[in-house]
């Protein structure tokens, strides 16, 4: 990770520790930048980079300043206004953008807010690209052989402009449309949208294509996005869902790249639930290329034992959706993702997208004519308990000899019955946590135990 972006993006809390100077600066560097690459290769024009941002009330400020800093540096700026992360990764990927942004801090609350970088494949952006970013932020970059303290301005008709462009978001729509491949017709579901980026494309696609659609917390007013709502509130869902007979719920966080379910009997549908289902599914029908599912070193025990019945290997990654995606291009893979619900389609899309899981869980529950908890059958999760505490200095703690001791010693007591993980957060100030065993009574005093340690040594905030 860099000193400004992490595993997803800069982010951070609004005019704190993520300010309008920033973003004015980040639009600058990448208005030049790639105006600067289209030059060098001989092609006319100014560099051309499309803009989302999710529903936050900073996301206004972020989006003009951005703006501000790319037509200064004669870019032309597309508007995608209110979208998706993935929305953006698709439009930029399949219009021909140079570089796509989406304003967004995902789950986080409200006051927090940030900036992710796309490349013109729609992946996350380049790490030497994001180097020469963050050397501009400090004052000075070396790029195309000399050293920049300032670059310089466009003028007269190189300046940039603005476009409208929620055309883009539009045809994402329709896109995602074209997948389903089956009518809806008859089945009763649940959205629950965040107060987020999904607000204005969930119903639209699910309408379409036929479902009795129920949707809660799509009434966004700048501070609600998150807030008691979404797949980091799933309870909110789940109690919908019963209280209403709903044949299945599906529940995104505030820029959609998450989705997590809940089934007809209330049962929560984690992302390792969703990669069980659907690498199943792939399985059956001979389409598991590689016979890989790619998850991160979070999922469940259980669920790497259900694949050892199944037939299915898997691959383990660092966590963050970027290391699942990298390891799926590298390898072939088609089908990765996470327990918290980025789950990537690489056939369909190069970013996780909760819309787009969410239509294919409903593809398997119609080809197999079968409830979402008839699906989950031959899964069982272990008991699994996370818990953050906020820190001083990530690493400080992480490699604090003590904590080690600690977690060594609650890995000998666990032997072959269960796990434990501690590692840092990659998009905020945490460590987390995480004991995985034969009961939630173990997990909780084990977790507790460590993060009394890392109190006690003073790396506690």
């Amino acid at each position: 990770m860099g000193k400004y972006f992490g595993t997803d993006g800069f982010r951070g809390e609004a005019n704190v520790t993520l300010t309008a100077d920033h973003a004015f600066k980040v639009g600058r560097f990448l208005g030049w930048y790639y105006t600067q690459l289209k030059r060098r290769s001989g092609t006319d024009g100014p560099a051309r980079i499309v803009i989302g941002k999710d529903t936050r009330r900073s996301s206004y400020m972020f989006e003009y300043s951005l703006v501000g800093g790319l037509v200064a540096s004669g870019a032309d700026a597309y508007l995608l206004h209110v979208t998706t992360t993935p929305s953006v990764a698709y439009v930029t990927r399949t219009d021909s953008f140079d570089c796509g942004i989406m304003i967004s801090a995902s789950h986080n609350p409200y006051y927090d807010n940030g900036i992710k970088l796309i490349n013109s494949f729609g992946e996350k952006m380049d790490e030497s690209v994001i180097t020469l970013i963050e050397a501009y932020l400090d004052g000075s970059v070396e790029a195309f052989g000399k050293t920049w303290e300032e670059l310089p301005l466009a003028k007269r008709d190189q300046i940039g402009r603005t476009v409208d462009y929620v055309s883009g978001r539009n045809r994402y729509i329709g896109y995602l449309i074209s997948l389903g491949m089956y009518s809806f017709k008859g089945i009763k579901v649940g959205l629950d949208c965040a107060n987020g980026a999904s607000w204005n494309v969930a119903k639209a696609v699910f309408d379409a294509l036929g479902a009795k659609t129920y949707v809660i917390n799509a009434d966004p007013d700048g501070y609600n996005i998150n807030t008691n709502a979404g797949s980091t509130h799933i309870e909110v869902l789940r109690r919908f869902v019963l209280d209403n007979g709903l044949d299945v719920g599906f529940a995104y966080d505030g820029d959609a790249d998450r989705c997590l379910c809940v089934d007809e009997k209330g049962n929560i549908i984690t992302g390792d639930h969703i990669l069980y289902i659907y690498g199943r599914y792939m399985k059956e029908r001979g389409k598991l290329l590689g016979n890989t599912v790619v998850t991160t070193v979070m999922s469940n025990f259980g669920l790497y034992k259900a694949f050892d019945e199944l037939g299915i290997g898997y691959a383990k990654t660092a966590v963050g959706d970027k290391y699942v995606y990298e390891y799926m291009m590298e390898n072939g893979c088609r089908l990765g993702g996470e327990q918290s619900g980025h789950i990537i389609f690489s056939k369909y899309a190069s970013t996780g997208d909760g819309i787009l899981t969410s239509l294919k869980l409903m593809e398997v529950m119609i080809a197999k004519k079968k409830t979402m908890s008839q699906l989950c059958e031959g899964l069982t999760i272990y008991p699994q308990v996370l818990k953050n505490i906020r820190v001083t200095d990530k690493a400080a703690a992480q490699n604090d000899a003590d904590v080690q001791a600690a977690v060594s010693e609650i890995a000998g007591k666990l032997g072959d019955s269960g796990r434990i993980l501690v590692r840092e957060s990659g998009t905020e100030p945490l460590i987390r946590v995480m004991v995985e065993a034969e009961t939630e009574e173990i997990c909780n005093d084990y977790v507790n135990f460590i993060l009394d340690v890392i109190r006690r040594k003073g790396h506690a905030v």
